[in-house]
Parts: structure tokens; sequence; C-alpha cells
């Protein structure tokens, strides 16, 4: 039994009896579960993309890279430019993800060449660099020269407001894209299948020549130079590649939340990404697109089924603290287990 708990992993098994337990009070307190499936499939396709960023990284041994915050500010930028531009639909959408994985590429290559100087200390130091860049653009969207009346202050005010509306631009082009109804159940098949493209693109890779040098790198480094592969060349790789996936990942889910949040908020979506595939079973070294899929669906649907279930208990808001307790104890439990063991 022991074995079997070590093999599955005591925090998945916890989260998987826990969700089981309030499933089965949402049918008690008669809680449509056909809107709780809908939105669990919703939450999943949106924050997949930014979960599916931490595995390159992890890959190429860098670990769980803190510092996504880097790739999605250019994804905001990407999006603020076309909203700017007043572009619609799917234009809209291809714009923003067109003009941000340039960003991305430049700034991940730049912040893969300083991890590399600081070798061990990589989520350490990406965590800090996160808040640094955050806070630095918190004063550049006070600058930034945007003139639409949808991304400024009202009245006269300056700089970009703190929560941006997709209304009248790319709110839910993926959500909408071939949706398809079971019972009272909506399927956002766009959704799904926009993180399908990517996991699968991502998959290839791993298994292509480039990319298992640079899971080899990152598995070990004295193997990897032994066998003359430049390991800094496929860290900087890796990170690049997560870079990009959070620049995408932050487009696909303002586009299904619906606005386009600015200034502090990039701060709060590592730590969740991080929780989620560590709940899938990856660890600081190991990490796959099954462990993506797995802790994003069961991380996704804790909080959506805990959402309507403690607030009807506690006749209050709750889920911002049962998700910073999940997400914090999850990434405590994987970085404090002896040898980085998969969670």
């Amino acid at each position: 039994m022991k074995d079997f708990i070590n093999r599955f992993g005591f925090p998945r098994l916890i989260i998987i009896i826990f969700l089981i337990l309030l499933m089965a009070v949402a049918i008690y307190l008669d809680i449509p579960l056909s809107g709780l499936i809908t939105d669990i499939l919703v939450r999943f396709g949106m924050n997949a993309i930014l979960v599916l960023a931490m595995v390159p990284g992890i890959q190429a041994g860098i670990g769980l890279n803190f510092n996504i915050p880097l790739g999605i500010i250019c994804g905001l930028i990407g999006a603020l430019i076309s909203v700017e531009f007043k572009l619609q639909g799917f234009v809209g959408l291809f714009a923003s993800i067109l003009i941000a994985i340039p960003l991305a590429i430049i700034t991940g290559f730049f912040y893969g060449k300083m991890l590399n100087r600081v070798k061990g200390q990589e989520m350490t130091v990406g965590n800090y660099v996160g808040y640094s860049v955050v806070s630095f653009m918190c004063i550049f969207w006070l600058l930034a020269p945007f003139r639409s009346p949808e991304l400024i202050w009202a009245y006269g005010g300056s700089g970009l407001r703190v929560t941006v509306s997709l209304e009248s631009s790319i709110r839910h082009v993926l959500n909408n894209f071939l949706a398809f109804n079971i019972g009272n159940i909506t399927v956002p098949t766009g959704l799904i299948l926009f993180f399908a493209l990517f996991a699968l693109i991502i998959w290839l890779y791993s298994r292509s020549h480039k990319g298992l040098s640079m899971i080899v790198a990152g598995s070990n480094e004295k193997f990897a130079l032994s066998n003359g592969i430049d390991v800094d060349k496929e860290r900087i790789k890796g990170t690049v590649i997560s870079t990009v996936l959070a620049a995408i990942g932050i487009i696909v889910y303002s586009q299904a939340f619906g606005f386009l949040q600015l200034y502090n908020a990039p701060l709060y979506s590592a730590m969740p990404a991080a929780a989620a595939i560590l709940i899938g079973g990856a660890s600081i070294k190991r990490a796959s697109i099954a462990h993506v899929i797995i802790g994003t669906l069961l991380f996704q649907s804790l909080l959506v089924i805990a959402l309507p279930v403690i607030n009807v208990i506690a006749e209050g808001s709750m889920s911002e603290v049962i998700r910073i307790i999940v997400s914090n104890g999850i990434i405590l439990y994987a970085l404090t287990r002896e040898g980085g063991k998969a969670a």
C-alpha cells in the first residue's frame, strides 16, 4: 500500500479523494453538475497552455519556471496592440499571438542566458525576476502610448486600465468555435483543440533529435557534455519555448476570461501552473504532456467544485483561500521531497 501511494503520489491521492467528497456534497446541495462540468472544461482549456509552459523548462533542466510572468507580459502586449488596432475575431487572436511570439523569443533568450549564470538557483532567481519585471511593467502600463478608449482610463486619465474588456475584439473566439452541447453541458471544442495542437507540437518536438538533446541536457549534464551536447544552449532553448508558450497561454486565457488583467495580475500565474503540473505527477526534474492534462483537470476541477460548495456551506467566498492552500501546499511538498521525486 505504501509503495502504491509513493508511486501514485500522496498529494494527488488526497486531492482526488477530496474532489470526490466535494462532488458528493455538490449533488447533496442540488448544485447543477452540468454547469460544473462545463466550467471545468472551460477552465481546463483556458489554463492548460500556461501549465504546458512548465514542461520545456523542466525538461531543459531549469526546473519549474516561476518566471512565466515574463512570457505573460509579452502576450499581454500582443493582445493590447491587437485591441489598439481594432482587430477582431480570429484575426485579432492570431495577430496577438504573432506579435507576442517574437517578443517572447527575445526575452526568453536573454532570460535563459541569465539562468545559465545562476545554475542551481533557477527557481529562486526566476521568482524574484518575475516580481521585478511585473513591478517594472506597472510603470510601463502607466506610460504606454496606447490611445484606444477601450484601453486607457476614461475622463482624461493617463495609462492603461487595470482590467481591459475584450468584448469587441477576441472575447470567447476559441470558446465558441465548434462548440456543441451534450445535454446541458457545453463543450468548448475550440479551446480544447487549440491546447491539443500545442501539446502535439511539444510532444513531437520532445521525440525529435533536437528535443531529445534538450531532455538529455536537462536530466544528465555530464552525460550530455560527454556526447557533445551544448548544455547551456539547450537550457536557453527550453527557456525560450517555455516563455513563448506562456505568451500564447495568457492570450488564450484572456479571450476565455473576456478581459486582459494588467499591473500585478501576472504575479499570480506561476503558482497555479506549477501546482497543476505537480499534481499531475511531474517533479522538478521530469514532466510530460500527460502530467499537464491530469494535473490541470484535477486542479481546475477542485477549484470549480469547491467554489459553490464552500460558499454555500461557509456563506462566503473561500475559493481564493482554497486556491492558495492547494497551490502553495503542493509546491512546498514537491520542493521538500528528498531527491525531487514525483509529487
